[in-house]
């Protein structure tokens, strides 16, 4: 063949670190030196077609290593999100989900939505619609037991929860996703339209003031409940805490406070070249509290808009490298995949 046949060498073909590099019949056995696994070499005409066809390589995050620090049970979907967008996620528990020390409170609560004690019940996490089902299931009830309550949820992620059993809820935030942004939907307590002025805040042991505070002074009784406990995991392995300080993920994605506190807790800060991802603006204060530069928030509090901002934000960084001259691109605050795809 002519030696100045295009040729595109592709290494790992087809896993997660797949990568190509173009050359010539005449050099293309140096473009493929380093390559592992799988390696498949593509000739002829076809070759130019790459920019245009490779879907896979060109995913906006291909190739990132996503540090993931939620527990078991949650990270699932954010984890599937990643790496339909190409990235490589590590879960990493910073938190453990136990039952509270007394389970006193939280009986009395379900005995209260059995008994019409509340108007609402307002659920601010996963976590907390799984504890009262867990309850429910223990004195054998079922979604038929909250009728006549009505439901708010802090978020969507909540709220799809709260679907799973049956249950539509009455009351999602339209605009901000907190505690914050459900008072400011939610009516004070009247006595001719609300006979019933109690509401049930089934929380975490840690959970803030905020929410409790608002809805009293808009009027209602709120017994604030601890559900369940969070406590600190145990640190992951050693080469996950030497990766997390030494700049081996491209990225961490912070789902709240806690999981703020309880990684630099059990491993340690990430490095400064690390793209800091967080989902609402308490996990970013608390983030920069513990010196950590905030990259990506996205406007809307929610796994699937955390993930598709941080998918923005490696698409607007490419950009920005692919105009650098090459010298800038060597001293770019970011050091993986897509920085080396321009060296």
């Amino acid at each position: 063949m002519d030696g100045a046949t295009a040729v595109a060498v592709t290494g790992d073909g087809t896993g997660e670190t797949q990568y190509t590099t173009t050359s010539t019949v005449d050099s293309f056995v140096a473009a493929a030196l380093g390559f592992t696994g799988r390696v498949v070499l593509t000739v002829g005409d076809g070759v130019p077609q790459r920019d245009k066809l490779s879907w896979w390589e060109n995913r906006p995050l291909y190739g990132w290593k996503v540090l993931v620090p939620r527990t078991k049970e949650q990270a699932g979907a954010m984890s599937a999100r990643l790496r339909a967008y190409g990235a490589i996620p590590c879960e990493v528990p910073t938190i453990a989900v136990e039952p509270p020390r007394t389970p006193a409170q939280m009986e009395r609560a379900v005995k209260g939505l059995v008994d019409g004690r509340y108007a609402w019940v307002i659920f601010t996490s996963v976590n907390a619609v799984r504890a009262v089902w867990e309850k429910f299931a223990e004195h054998g009830l079922d979604a038929r037991h909250f009728g006549g309550v009505k439901i708010a949820c802090i978020g969507e992620a909540t709220a799809d929860a709260v679907r799973a059993f049956g249950i539509q809820p009455e009351l999602i935030p339209s605009g901000e996703q907190s505690s914050e942004g459900l008072l400011a939907e939610f009516s004070p307590h009247d006595e001719v339209l609300d006979p019933v002025g109690r509401v049930l805040l089934p929380r975490a042991d840690i959970a803030t003031e905020t929410l409790a505070a608002g809805l009293t002074e808009r009027g209602w009784e709120v017994d604030d409940v601890t559900a369940y406990r969070t406590v600190r995991a145990a640190p992951p392995p050693a080469e996950i805490r030497d990766a997390i300080k030494s700049g081996g993920f491209d990225a961490v994605l912070f789902t709240s406070s806690s999981t703020v506190r309880n990684l630099v807790g059990i491993a340690g800060k990430p490095h400064a070249r690390t793209v800091v991802a967080v989902i609402g603006p308490k996990t970013a204060e608390t983030a920069t509290e513990f010196g950590l530069r905030v990259d990506v928030q996205p406007p809307h509090a929610s796994v699937p808009d955390l993930v598709e901002a941080l998918a923005a934000y490696a698409v607007e960084l490419r950009e920005k490298l692919a105009a650098m001259p090459a010298k800038q691109r060597r001293g770019s605050k970011v050091q993986g995949p897509t920085a080396l795809r321009f060296r």
